[in-house]
């Protein structure tokens, strides 16, 4: 009995303490969060998993042709713009931009190598759990700052839309608007020639009186709530953004392929106000396999790589030539990296526990590379960066919080899994 009025008496004084001293115990808990000051996120995804050492983490050169195959990188080393930072060969016009961005070299998590769960871990930042469905990155910055401009949408996806890439429990205020190529723009944002603006204002009066009669959480007011965007967006002003044809040729063709025009229709929608763009790269697998470079897939990587070159470094000096590459976060995303060592018939196969995510732009205080990995890009040495760390860094990057909470229901949900933005970045 005596030792436990002592401890209750300890813990009295303790809380007395506490609470006569607020400053000094907020002071001990306070964390300083960085805040960039981007306004806009271009997300290019390259689906099927980037190998980090053969494109901007380079080892030593291995065979994938040879007998025993030999590991290492694919391809040769070259010098970048930071001295001591090295990229593949086949990105020598990104090499020569690298004071203007950072290869995020010891990116990890613990996924199951499989390309759906990473591909939904690498977006939303957390592992699938009960029944809770996570937004993705692109979902909860439209959410937490709205588009630049009123008149455009804040998240755009040109790609193939899924539940990853969707706004998940934050509902229609986080969705997204997509298109599939850059000719024709996305579907149903042009009415019928026969539905004029008085037309349609009749048919949303006749919906009202359900609308108003449906809870804030019901069906019924998730799709009032899209149809309302919908029909902001309908119209010649919102399409016009849309149309390359007015782009100088010159500038086209710097871009490249179909994967340059989407990242030239990215920077037009910047421009337009539009908060977060994710751009999907080799829709069409030009090497057979696309960025999961199994088996034969690694022979003709180097097309991949050499498209990517081409377009982000075309965009970024579009961008600055605008004068909003600092005003412009871009981050390259895939679900994970790839082994050093070669499969049977010379490919590669999966690796989430260390791989290369790129940022460029944004105002960030840019390093060429950041994070050190072992001769075979295999194991972290220096400054291991969480998957949720990466994720902080692109909210910090753009003023949000990545320790605020959002509800589902009533329930509290970080916007990052305990992720703390890359301080060197900020300095």
């Amino acid at each position: 009995m005596k030792s436990r009025r002592n401890f209750l008496k300890q813990t009295s004084l303790l809380g007395a303490g506490a609470s006569m001293s607020p400053g000094l115990l907020s002071a001990s808990n306070t964390v300083h969060m960085p805040k960039g000051k981007a306004e806009h996120c271009i997300f290019i995804w390259l689906g099927g998993g980037m190998a980090q050492i053969d494109t901007f983490d380079p080892k030593r050169k291995g065979d994938s042709k040879a007998s025993p195959k030999k590991s290492g990188s694919e391809y040769d080393k070259i010098e970048t713009a930071v001295p001591g930072v090295e990229f593949s060969e086949h990105l020598p016009k990104l090499g020569s931009l690298a004071e203007e961005l950072t290869a995020v070299r010891t990116v990890n998590h613990n996924a199951i190598d499989e390309h759906a769960i990473a591909t939904n871990l690498v977006h939303t930042g957390r592992r699938t759990t009960g029944s809770i469905t996570y937004p993705s990155i692109g979902s909860i910055i439209a959410a937490q700052k709205g588009a630049v401009n009123p008149e455009v949408p804040a998240y755009m996806l040109i790609g193939y839309p899924n539940v990853s890439r969707g706004p998940g429990f934050l509902g229609a205020k986080g969705n997204f608007v997509y298109l599939t190529d850059t000719e024709s723009g996305p579907a149903g944002f042009t009415r019928p020639d026969d539905v004029t603006s008085d037309r349609a204002a009749r048919r949303q009066a006749l919906l009202d009186p359900l609308m108003e009669r449906s809870g804030e959480d019901s069906l019924v007011s998730r799709y009032r709530d899209a149809q309302e965007e919908a029909l902001r967006l309908a119209g010649p002003d919102f399409m016009k953004h849309f149309d390359l044809s007015g782009e100088p040729a010159d500038l086209r063709n710097d871009y490249g392929g179909e994967f340059g025009q989407r990242c030239l229709l990215a920077r037009r929608l910047v421009e337009s106000g539009v908060r977060f763009i994710e751009v999907s790269h080799n829709l069409n697998f030009m090497n057979g396999t696309g960025w999961d470079t199994h088996n034969e897939g690694q022979q003709n990587q180097h097309l991949l790589i050499e498209e990517l070159d081409t377009a982000m470094s075309a965009l970024m000096r579009d961008l600055k030539k605008k004068g909003i590459l600092d005003k412009t976060l871009i981050a390259i995303g895939t679900e994970f990296g790839r082994p050093a060592g070669y499969d049977g018939r010379g490919g590669r196969g999966h690796q989430g526990s260390c791989f290369s995510l790129v940022l460029a732009g944004g105002g960030l205080n840019h390093q060429g590379a950041y994070g050190v990995t072992d001769e075979l890009s295999h194991k972290i040495v220096e400054d291991a960066v969480p998957l949720a760390d990466f994720h902080a860094t692109i909210h910090a990057s753009l003023g949000i919080d990545p320790s605020h909470e959002l509800t589902d229901g009533k329930r509290p949900v970080p916007i990052t899994d305990g992720g703390k933005p890359i301080a060197k970045l900020f300095s």
